[in-house]
């Protein structure tokens, strides 16, 4: 067995499931009552976790190159651009989600669905960009 390859899908295992945790999450909590301001808190929170996971594994990825190979991927122009929207995505994802959780509660519900949007987009952005970087690496 080729220890890398198996810790290169225990991280992409880890990761896929930090991306459905970013999306799910914000899907979600566009469908729930606009006053169950609890049950969009804690998506919030899973959102923020999601985003948390896929950064430390996106971070994992390299560290596993960099170990076994003793440097990190060479990416395509295409791919670090894919890259760079990814963390972008991720920073923007994580300071939405703590701006929520820090005062949502003086907002007005159209304010907080708006929240939501923002988050998914995100995390939709970060999934497309994540086949370009994927397919170009």
């Amino acid at each position: 067995m080729q220890w890398e390859n198996l810790f290169y899908a225990l991280t992409q295992f880890v990761h896929n499931f930090g991306a459905l945790t970013v999306v799910g999450c914000a899907l979600g909590a566009l469908k729930v009552h606009a006053d169950n301001l609890e049950l969009k808190r804690k998506l919030v929170w899973l959102v923020l976790i999601g985003w948390s996971v896929q950064a430390f594994s996106g971070l994992m990825f390299g560290a596993i190159s960099l170990y076994f190979y003793g440097e990190t991927p060479d990416l395509h122009s295409t791919a670090q651009v894919a890259l760079a929207i990814k963390l972008v995505c991720a920073v923007s994802g994580i300071l939405l989600a703590l701006f929520y959780i820090i005062s949502a509660t003086r907002w007005s519900n159209q304010g907080r669905h708006r929240v939501f949007y923002g988050l998914t987009g995100f995390g939709a952005t970060a999934l497309t960009a994540a086949a370009f970087l994927r397919w170009f690496s």
